[in-house]
């Protein structure tokens, strides 16, 4: 059976281009630097949002600790958001690879209240840590963060010579949905994380750009945790066309969103999370107790989905029709009849 997938945009499949590209690719040894396809696509991440340099890694989480193992030394704190991605979804990674303090700041939707978060922030003393890394996260779930709010937090963390790292696994949705070039995200940050398999289709990998001296420290701690890797040319191939063409296309994902946001609506009882319709996601609760039978019944009649405690969320992409998208709405409205 062929299931119509709304779970994540990481189910992506790669598209006959990319595996045309990665059939061809002129590969080499990435560990000396000699793969030429591979080279291509770490310039062209950094030049795309900005920086001087990138480094290709297997996945956003690797990417995102890479980062904090390479900014931090043991025992320093990195501020997060409570329900970021580096807390909640990256298997408590942090404190095992990089032994840094997390504290995690409680926000509204992504938005910290900035006196408080001033406030947070330590100087070293025979008691305490010292704070070293602020982490961003943009698009956070299905909101794309404005970008003064992001200029306010730079202030902050230039006043006490902080470093932002910047998780933009969505970050093109982001850039799509404030209507600006995704250099314009990115400039508040010292380093990126961009995710290539996240809504661009590429089978594997995230690119971890920044100043050409932390890129050089951080080829050095990904070899250390196991991401030196050979002929990755083959991965690049496809790399370069999700940034470079499938990028371009996101507005089509956002679009089925909305067109998705309207069909649920449609259905009574829906309540649709207003605060996270920026990007190409809908995150929805169902007034119904029979909700928590739900993905049980997608599954039987051809559609997977993912739930949660708090309810539902549904993410368009490229292998996603409109008419599939009418389908499975139509399957959630019959349900519920």
């Amino acid at each position: 059976m062929k299931y119509i997938d709304l779970r994540s945009d990481t189910v992506t499949k790669p598209t006959q281009e990319m595996l045309n590209a990665m059939i061809n690719a002129e590969v080499g040894d990435d560990v000396f630097s000699d793969d030429p396809t591979m080279n291509e696509l770490e310039v062209l991440v950094a030049k795309k949002l900005g920086k001087e340099a990138g480094v290709f890694i297997p996945s956003g989480t690797f990417s995102n600790q890479l980062a904090l193992f390479t900014h931090c030394n043991q025992g320093e704190e990195v501020i997060v958001d409570q329900f970021a991605h580096i807390v909640q979804h990256e298997s408590g990674a942090s404190p095992i690879i990089s032994s840094v303090q997390l504290f995690t700041l409680e926000s509204e939707m992504g938005i910290w209240n900035l006196e408080k978060l001033e406030k947070m922030i330590k100087k070293r003393t025979i008691s305490t840590t010292q704070t070293k890394v602020i982490c961003l996260e943009n698009a956070y779930n299905g909101r794309a963060l404005p970008l003064d709010y992001f200029a306010k937090v730079k202030k902050i963390a230039d006043k006490h010579n902080l470093i932002i790292h910047l998780d933009g696994a969505r970050i093109f949705n982001a850039a799509l949905a404030l209507g600006v070039d995704v250099k314009e995200v990115a400039k508040y940050a010292n380093t990126v994380s961009v995710c290539l398999s996240k809504g661009l289709c590429a089978p594997v990998g995230s690119v971890l750009v920044g100043s050409k001296e932390f890129v050089k420290k951080a080829r050095l701690k990904r070899k250390i945790m196991g991401g030196g890797m050979r002929q990755v040319g083959i991965l690049a191939a496809a790399g370069k066309i999700a940034i470079e063409k499938m990028s371009k296309r996101l507005h089509e994902d956002h679009k089925n969103a909305i067109y998705m946001e309207k069909l649920l609506r449609e259905i009574p009882n829906i309540i649709i999370d207003e605060n996270q319709r920026d990007i190409n996601m809908v995150f929805f609760n169902i007034d119904d107790d029979r909700k928590y039978d739900l993905e049980e019944y997608l599954f039987k009649n051809g559609v997977k989905i993912l739930g949660y405690e708090d309810g539902f969320r549904f993410v368009t992409h490229n292998d996603l029709s409109k008419s599939e998208i009418k389908t499975a709405v139509n399957l959630v409205k019959n349900f519920f009849d």
